[in-house]
């Protein structure tokens, strides 16, 4: 039985990008976003089990897909009405005996091997494990009568995918969240237990495709990795 799985949340309808279908179902390339998504997990580790989550008005297109690009192996699993939600059913679909398990954004199809790999094995070590980099910008943080002031930049870290955890943590901090209110990722749904949150090492080009500059920018990396 598999022992590493990982719930690929795909549930956005796209509204930021402006498009007709989903963002996660738009052609980067050759193939849809998604597709690409499922290939780069493959390739980190053909063992590794993979849930799809999405809305079940989308589960029929993506059937057709399915059946257009030779994508691996996979579960789908209905979407709820929040991320929460989604990534609850995505964890019902995982086999009990999986001891590591995942949740990466659907339309994040530039992880690499590495970031997979370090991932789950800093995560078996750790129980969990969640990937950054910091920030090359400044920030300015807005208080509340509309003034601003500078905020230290060397203490903040943008958060990326997969977030990766002791599986039996995951299903109990699930099993615990209350629905889910106030979480901003699955990171946060883990710390409610009041569990430290490992943080590693991410990539700048884990991007996360949502406006139609990320499509820029992604066939960009695409081509960079086409030609490497």
């Amino acid at each position: 039985m598999t022992q590493r799985w990982t719930i690929i949340v795909a549930g956005g309808a796209g509204t930021r990008m402006g498009a007709d279908v989903p963002k996660q179902f738009m052609l980067l390339g050759d193939k849809p976003v998604l597709v690409h998504t499922l290939d780069a997990f493959h390739r980190a580790d053909p063992a590794m089990g993979l849930v799809v989550v999405l809305p079940e008005a989308h589960i029929e297109m993506w059937t057709q897909m399915c059946k257009e690009y030779a994508t691996p192996p996979h579960i789908v699993a209905p979407g709820g009405a929040t991320r929460y939600d989604s990534v609850a059913s995505g964890l019902a679909a995982v086999p009990a005996e999986a001891e590591v398990v995942g949740v990466h954004d659907g339309v994040r199809p530039f992880v690499n091997r590495d970031v997979v790999c370090r991932c789950f094995a800093e995560a078996a070590k750790y129980g969990s494990a969640v990937p950054v980099i910091a920030p090359v910008d400044s920030f300015r943080r807005v208080k509340e009568n509309g003034t601003s002031e500078i905020a230290d930049r060397s203490a903040l870290r943008a958060v990326q995918t997969p977030q990766v955890f002791d599986a039996a943590l995951l299903r109990r901090a699930y099993a615990e969240g209350e629905g889910g209110a106030g979480f901003t990722d699955d990171a946060s749904v883990v710390e409610a237990l009041g569990v430290e949150i490992h943080l590693t090492e991410g990539d700048r080009l884990n991007i996360k495709i949502t406006t139609p500059e990320d499509m820029v920018v992604g066939r960009a990396v695409l081509d960079k990795r086409l030609c490497d």
